[in-house]
């Protein structure tokens, strides 16, 4: 399933930011039948819902009730993100980005919010990409890697679920487990490289090269910092320390380990320190690392930070006010002062788990939106709740599932939202 294509002269203004990078429009194919929208009515309230990934499909969940309000048969391994526009979740299954509508929305009239809710459901729209792998949502922009074929799509986050919405295409030069981020000067932040090795970063704008750095191996992850007046920064996960792009320049963090992993970050547009994992020992075939790095894109330095206790690549976030967020082995959801790497608060959320040896197996997910934090526990198949300017949890809910993927969606689009 592909969503349609929109000749260039019919492009809208943001089309034109997304052909200076590089992008070619394709020839329009025929867009797909899609089903009606679904009808979504007026509510007094809506909260946000969580979509979760297990084995046969997609179950939705009201987070302040517990209630399902959906179940939706799937098979595959299926893994999810959020699509940038607050209603939809994306579904990575094989060779396929799939569209699943979450049916919540919320629209502002001035002083005060209209909401609406309807029947979740898998929607008609889909994006081809060979191994379909990461997805990126920055600048109301959602952009999709295919491993399989090193392409790159770019959407308006808010068309994505529009049959025929306009998709920008490029590629890397090779397929590669990569990434890639449409920054705010319409130029492509990318990785370079190939499936035996990848080193190489890049900002493209056309067949320009702007910045690069060689200087990443095993380049893996991003997530997004406090803007400069220069523009977006950005931090990259290498196996020799971290880089940073910042002022349209790389910027290479020092470490001391000769092999220091981070490759899963969390950032906040309120922050300029990027939360990641880090692990050093680069003969364990499964490092259980119990240090944090917390990444100073402004000096380009790096603090470590020990918990204490363990955690896995689905364990990091970023509070609404910054503070970074690690769930570990203990159960605890620990809470950092990015600015002195203090362990602020331990709030315990589930029971004590520990990471299995096949990552697809289910284990503990975490998602923060709107000042919440959401945990699955996967052996006690249970959504927990946590107010964070509280520090208390207040919700348990059972599920009857056993979680492996989860996205959460608040009915409106969310400023800085990274991954």
């Amino acid at each position: 399933m592909l969503s349609g294509m929109t000749p260039k002269h019919l492009l809208p203004p943001l089309a034109a930011i997304a052909l200076l990078a590089g992008c070619a429009v394709p020839t329009a194919p025929a867009v797909p039948t899609a089903s009606p929208e679904p009808t979504l009515t007026e509510v007094s309230a809506a909260h946000p819902r969580a979509v979760i990934a297990h084995d046969g499909g997609l179950t939705t969940i009201d987070t302040a009730t517990g209630e399902t309000v959906g179940t939706t048969a799937l098979d595959g391994f299926l893994r999810l993100n959020d699509a940038g526009d607050g209603r939809h979740v994306l579904v990575t299954r094989g060779d396929e980005f799939l569209v699943f509508d979450a049916a919540l929305s919320v629209e502002a009239h001035g002083d005060h919010s209209h909401y609406f809710a309807g029947d979740p459901r898998l929607t008609d729209v889909g994006y081809a990409a060979a191994k379909a792998g990461h997805v990126v949502v920055h600048d109301g922009h959602t952009v999709l890697f295919g491993d399989g074929d090193g392409s790159i799509q770019v959407v308006d986050s808010l068309q994505v679920a529009r049959p025929g919405a306009t998709v920008w295409r490029t590629s890397t030069d090779a397929p590669h487990h990569g990434v890639a981020v449409q920054l705010l000067d319409g130029s492509l932040l990318l990785t370079q490289g190939t499936e035996e090795a990848r080193n190489t970063v890049q900002v493209k704008r056309g067949a320009d090269v702007l910045a690069e750095t060689e200087d990443c191996p095993g380049s893996h992850g991003e997530a997004a910092a406090e803007p400069t007046e220069g523009g977006d920064v950005f931090v990259i996960g290498c196996t020799t320390g971290p880089v940073i792009y910042r002022d349209a320049t790389f910027h290479k963090v020092p470490v001391t380990d000769a092999y220091a992993r981070t490759g899963n970050l969390a950032g906040s547009p309120d922050s300029s320190i990027v939360l990641a994992d880090y692990k050093s020992d680069e003969t364990a075939e499964h490092e259980r690392p119990t240090r944090v790095a917390l990444i100073d894109t402004v000096n380009d330095s790096l603090r470590l930070v020990d918990l204490g206790s363990s955690y896995w690549f689905r364990s990091l976030g970023r509070g609404p006010h910054g503070e970074g967020l690690v769930l570990t082995y203990d159960g605890s959801l620990q809470v950092i002062d990015p600015d002195t790497g203090e362990v602020t608060a331990k709030i315990p959320a589930i029971g004590a788990w520990e990471e299995k040896d096949d990552w697809q197996e289910p284990g503990p997910i975490l998602r923060v939106a709107g000042g919440k934090a959401f945990v699955t526990d996967a052996e006690g198949a249970e959504l927990v709740v946590i107010d964070l300017d509280g520090g208390k949890v207040v919700g348990r809910h059972a599920l009857g599932i056993t979680p492996v993927e989860m996205a959460i969606v608040t009915g409106e689009p969310a400023a800085g939202n990274d991954h």
